[in-house]
């Protein structure tokens, strides 16, 4: 997927690492919800409220994970971050062995386990320019992608066979195996030391990162993007079991295989990644992934009139191919922009637009409980349309080519 083919062992480190935590955090998300329908017989509305608490951590921690990021050594706490991930999945093993798990216990163990998943994904993108060279840097980006469109492709279909096959507690049992495996990967990289930063009051730092996406006129578009696409993204999926088990008839191996197209689409999306910014714009290649998610989206809300399982799982690779590209693009973006001190803060300020998935997992809760899936389908359309429009009018799709990086001497 790329043309760099000597990025150093230390980086190649970091990115088995993000494999192993990406595919344990898929495998979880996948099996939870699952675990939840076929075991405890939850419906819609129940279903939102566990991807809420799923997807709280993400509004919560972001700002706190991105202040320690900028401070203290990046790995040391992408390590501590996924032992505790690793915890939390033992300990929802545990519950289904002695036959003590229940909704309220399945949401807070997965709610402390996705607070690993903040910690680690917010400084896992500002420890990458201090491993490899700026030459390198969109390299090691797609790297990194491809590994997450492993997991994506693998942890859905692998969650739901473990499931399907031989029960709920070998898929959360493989998924804590998987971070453990990811801590011991992170114990052997080598993280240049950083600078001291200067103790300030926490609120002046937050403050300091926010403004310079806020204000910046690349960043803040594809922030206000970002947090649109996550609430469409998760009003669709706090629905899309419960609708596939009951609507589409599928099991628990097909509504696994049905969300793992989602990973295949970004695999296909990030092999084809170097082609396809090669031969485009640097901002059109921006603007493809939140046009292609409202494709997705539209083809998603024809199964409620054509209840076809093959729909929904392209529906499911259109939402993952191209918002690959999105991904790796806006991230070389955001690094090349950022001043290094600022790295962790303005990972976090973007994580937080992870934020709107407890509102898009709510909205599923309250609209899917009430009406039913079908209107979340239809109002999932609608949001996915207005977040194309906001990238598309936005001076970042206009940009010819990648910027210079910037250093910490320029203005925050």
């Amino acid at each position: 997927m790329n043309q760099a083919p000597h990025l150093p062992p230390t980086f190649n480190r970091l990115a088995w690492s993000n494999l192993a935590a990406q595919s344990a955090e898929q495998v979880a998300l996948a099996a939870a919800p699952i675990v939840a329908v076929l075991l405890l017989g939850v419906g819609e509305g129940q279903t939102g409220l566990l991807q809420t608490a799923l997807t709280l951590p993400f509004i919560l921690f972001a700002i706190p994970a991105g202040l320690l990021a900028d401070r203290i050594s990046r790995r040391r706490l992408m390590a501590a971050a996924e032992a505790l991930r690793a915890a939390a999945l033992l300990a929802i093993l545990a519950l289904i062995g002695l036959n003590l798990l229940t909704l309220p216990l399945l949401a807070l163990s997965g709610f402390v386990a996705v607070c690993g998943t903040v910690v680690y994904s917010v400084a896992a993108p500002a420890l990458v320019p201090s491993l490899v060279t700026p030459p390198l840097l969109p390299a090691a980006n797609a790297r990194i992608e491809l590994a997450r469109t492993i997991a994506f492709a693998s942890g859905p279909a692998l969650g739901g066979v473990l499931v399907g096959w031989v029960g709920a507690a070998p898929a959360f049992g493989f998924a804590a195996a998987l971070s453990v495996i990811a801590v011991v990967l992170l114990s052997g990289i080598y993280e240049p030391a950083r600078p001291p930063a200067p103790r300030r009051h926490p609120l002046q730092e937050i403050r300091e990162g926010a403004a310079f996406v806020l204000h910046h006129p690349l960043l803040r578009p594809v922030f206000v993007t970002q947090f649109i696409f996550n609430t469409a993204s998760f009003l669709l999926l706090a629905v899309f079991v419960p609708y596939a088990v009951r609507r589409l008839g599928l099991s628990a191996t097909g509504v696994g295989t049905t969300l793992a197209m989602y990973g295949v689409g970004m695999v296909a999306g990030a092999l084809a990644a170097t082609r396809v910014m090669r031969r485009l714009a640097f901002g059109t290649v921006i603007g493809l992934g939140p046009v292609t998610g409202f494709v997705a989206a539209g083809v998603m809300a024809l199964t409620t009139v054509v209840p076809s399982p093959a729909l929904a799982g392209l529906s499911f690779f259109l939402l993952g191919v191209g918002p690959i590209l999105w991904v790796i693009s806006t991230t070389t973006l955001r690094q090349s922009v950022t001043p290094p001190r600022l790295l962790g803060r303005v990972s976090a300020i973007n994580i937080m637009s992870y934020g709107a998935r407890p509102l898009g997992s709510a909205l599923g809760a309250v609209v899917g409980g009430v009406y039913g899936a079908e209107p979340c389908l239809y109002l999932a359309a609608a949001i996915f349309g207005a977040q194309a429009l906001v990238i598309l009018m936005s001076p970042a799709v206009s940009l010819a080519r990648q910027p210079e990086m910037v250093g910490d001497a320029a203005k925050a």
